[in-house]
């Protein structure tokens, strides 16, 4: 978002604001003023294909959001007297789901046995191709071995994206019948189709994806020990190599049955671990039981370490725009715990790769880093979103603080988090005037939480501050 705008000024966008033009992001905020003036109809739009787009916004989408809160309070007073809710389906509206607007509907979940559909097929072959080549990019081989973290309620929302593209890593095509686009089987693509290495994909389920899909975990557990029965030479199948080498042929993981989540929320919360360590055995414990044929949830730490012991790159997909890594704790738990277990188990930090799936047409790669710096600048700093959170009061406070445990968070397991990432946070928060006091005036403790958690990261060598003065602030604070 800071770097220099290098694309073209055209005379629209400069007449609709007098403020430098010189980065990424002030022309997005360009972008959105224009958008703003042509909805309201204080630019004329330029031509009959901006016309149609402001009319289907205007005469179908912007009704549909409004309808969504009266919706909802009736959907409510419907369910609590007892009558009948009306079923609509679900899904991401920035996605392009517009028939899931209104909210506040008997909302229903996809089809499982469609999933993966053609739609995150074609979506989950794009991805996989370019997350490929730009790790060959950037370390200058071809990956062999990859962790994916795949979450239920995220394939419900995208037809399994995630599957889609573990499978596509791994070289294989889901089939599908012609008539209902239930998923059939699935065909393992020779390496005339594929033009590159077969990828070894470890799959760490989340406690709810077990539940609601247990015929995806046999989709990948069976089209894994497929690709491994391949006579494949090493350099081009890995898990088939690894699989005569060492006969372990687990490749889907997840917690106990009955258990959810990653193992890591607590210990950070409450403050209980010492070092990286420490993270990384809570992850390894919680997520140590395998899936697939004839095992549904059989404790295997060491298959499960085995494959971490070997896994180059870490994978996590985000499908929609709704939410960002910095105001969830799956994100930290799933992503940064199997970062820590990857660089404990092998003394050295692995990639870690964040992918934007929220434009289906269009995914976009980037590493962890990126992903924090963007988040960083463009949300958790910005000072349109500090000031529209002050509108919440207390809530707005308290959000303002989970942001900041959240990135911690990420600090502890990964090194993702960098000291000018913290040195923002802090100038934003704690430094300006207005918004410490604002959290100060309408919620104390989130202060006081802030400061002391900025206080642990330097505490733990996670942040050196650049000045003396943000030390005191934050002892004065903290107690």
């Amino acid at each position: 978002m800071a770097e220099v705008w290098q694309g073209g000024r055209p005379e629209i966008l400069t007449v609709v604001s007098s403020d430098n033009w010189r980065s990424n992001g002030d022309t997005i905020e360009r972008l959105e003023m224009l958008a703003s003036k042509l909805l309201t109809e204080e630019i004329r739009a330029p031509g009959p294909a901006s016309e149609t787009v402001i009319k289907h916004v205007t005469n179908t989408v912007l009704p549909r959001v409004r309808d969504c809160g009266p919706s909802e309070e009736a959907g409510i007073l419907t369910a609590l007297s007892g009558r009948f809710v009306a079923p609509a389906p679900s899904g991401a509206p920035t996605r392009g789901r517009l028939d899931v607007l209104p909210t506040g509907r008997n909302f229903y979940s996809v089809d499982s046995r469609t999933v993966p559909t053609p739609t995150a097929w074609a979506l989950g072959w794009k991805s996989a191709n370019l997350l490929i080549e730009k790790h060959l990019q950037t370390h200058g081989d071809w990956p062999r071995t990859m962790l994916l973290t795949a979450w239920g309620t995220a394939n419900m929302r995208t037809g399994g994206d995630d599957i889609a593209q573990c499978l596509a890593l791994m070289g294989v095509k889901p089939k599908w019948d012609n008539a209902n686009r239930r998923v059939t089987g699935f065909e393992v693509l020779p390496q005339s189709v594929l033009g590159r290495p077969r990828v070894d994909v470890t799959l760490r389920i989340s406690g709810f994806f077990r539940d609601a899909f247990p015929q995806l975990i046999a989709l990948v557990d069976s089209a894994a020990r497929a690709v491994m029965a391949m006579d494949e030479p090493a350099d081009l199948n890995p898990a088939a190599e690894s699989f005569r080498q060492e006969g372990q042929a687990a490749r889907v993981f997840g917690s106990k049955p009955g258990a959810y989540g990653a193992g890591l929320q607590a210990m950070i919360d409450e403050r209980l671990w010492a070092d990286k360590a420490d993270l990384a055995e809570a992850y390894l414990e919680w997520g140590s039981y395998a899936y697939g044929k004839d095992a549904e949830g059989v404790k295997d730490r060491e298959g499960f370490e085995a494959r971490l012991s070997q896994t180059e790159a870490i994978v996590q997909n985000q499908d929609n725009r709704e939410h960002d890594i910095l105001d969830s704790d799956d994100y930290y738990q799933f992503e940064g715990g199997a970062a820590a277990a990857v660089s404990t188990l092998q003394g050295q930090d692995r990639p870690i790769y964040h992918n934007d799936h929220s434009r289906p047409d269009r995914p976009v790669i980037r590493t962890l880093e990126d992903e924090i710096g963007r988040v960083v600048r463009s949300r958790v700093v910005n000072p349109k979103w500090i000031n529209g959170v002050k509108r919440h009061g207390y809530k707005g406070a308290f959000e303002m603080a989970a942001t900041v445990d959240y990135l911690f968070a990420f600090a502890a397991t990964t090194g993702a988090v960098r000291g000018h990432h913290f040195d923002l946070v802090y100038t934003a928060f704690l430094e300006d005037d207005d918004t410490r006091d604002f959290i100060s005036e309408h919620n104390a403790p989130a202060l006081r939480e802030i400061a002391q958690r900025l206080n642990e990261a330097i505490q733990r060598g996670l942040w050196v501050p650049k000045s003396n003065s943000a030390r005191l602030r934050l002892a004065d604070l903290a107690i």
